[in-house]
């Protein structure tokens, strides 16, 4: 059953369409990792889920609702990122215990043990926290309000690898437990996709790519080998990704060409490889085909 679902939404702002007729849907009791550059739209499509911001055009059902201002959508969502902030006059451990009257799954078992783990002191208060801590303290309210839509915008900001290692396990650990439906906004591809299930991958507002982890682990292959031989076997296919130096060229394609033109790709002595997910993810949304290369190509 789909949680989230979304035709041709669209959310305009003075400089543009941050978010551009997107259509695409989201399954309940599974982790999503949302991906892509800074200013590809990730976030202003998770406000817009969440009920912050109303679209401009479109439409957007959440729990079989327009999110927009609206009690179900907000009850059964929590947002998570850097942003959060709280009652100033609380400490950290009184926000902890006002925050299991506001969740009606809050597990205040959990909630305690993350804080302990965590080395956190009852009488510390959020806004003298540092950036890791208050994205770590955060994390622990995320976890424990276990919303059936938890979503998480860069959660790991500030974090150092350590906590990130275990903020990732706790996050798998816990999902596990009480399964719902989690998005996860990251950079660090390499870091979650052990945890994702789905990735959907924005650039400039649009969705590129929305397919399953071990789909995308087959959507492409990269070619090694002499430039003008590989160019014989893709000059008629869409290239990812390419670059070279002197003759020897790396070219990512799709991986949608039969066996036997792999066959003659490999003896006709070019090498052909699985490419990272980290590494796709790159080369979809770069502006262009060769990426940094291109700048001190003259040719």
């Amino acid at each position: 059953m789909n949680v989230i679902t979304a035709k041709h939404l669209t959310k305009k702002y003075n400089t543009g369409k941050a978010v551009d007729n997107l259509t695409f849907a989201i399954e309940g009791k599974k982790i999503t990792g949302l991906i892509g550059r800074n200013g590809a739209g990730k976030t202003t499509l998770l406000k817009l889920i969440a009920g912050f911001h109303k679209q401009t055009s479109g439409e957007l059902k959440v729990f079989s609702e327009n999110p927009f201002n609206n009690l179900k959508v907000s009850s059964n969502t929590i947002f998570v990122d850097e942003h959060m902030t709280y009652p100033e006059s609380l400490s950290i451990a009184e926000i902890l215990q006002f925050a299991g009257t506001f969740y009606e799954n809050w597990d205040e078992d959990l909630a305690k043990r993350l804080f302990d783990y965590f080395g956190f002191s009852k009488k510390q208060y959020h806004s003298r926290l540092s950036k890791g801590m208050r994205s770590t303290f955060n994390m622990i309210i995320g976890l424990a309000a276990r919303c059936p839509l938890t979503i998480l915008d860069e959660p790991t900001s500030g974090m150092d690898s350590s906590v990130r290692k275990d903020f990732y396990r706790a996050l798998l650990k816990d999902y596990i437990e009480f399964p719902r439906a989690i998005i996860l906004s990251s950079h660090l591809v390499n870091e979650v996709e052990d945890i994702l299930e789905d990735i959907m991958l924005m650039k400039e507002g649009e969705i590129r790519l929305h397919k399953s982890i071990s789909d995308i682990k087959e959507f492409a292959i990269g070619l090694q080998g002499n430039r003008e031989t590989i160019n014989q076997f893709t000059r008629h296919t869409e290239v990812l990704h390419e670059s070279s130096i002197g003759n020897s060229a790396y070219v990512v394609i799709e991986k949608n060409i039969n066996q036997s033109v792999l066959q003659n790709m490999k003896k006709a002595g070019i090498e052909v490889s699985s490419v990272a997910t980290e590494d796709l993810c790159v080369y979809l949304t770069s502006k262009t085909k060769g990426g940094i290369d291109d700048v001190y190509n003259r040719g």
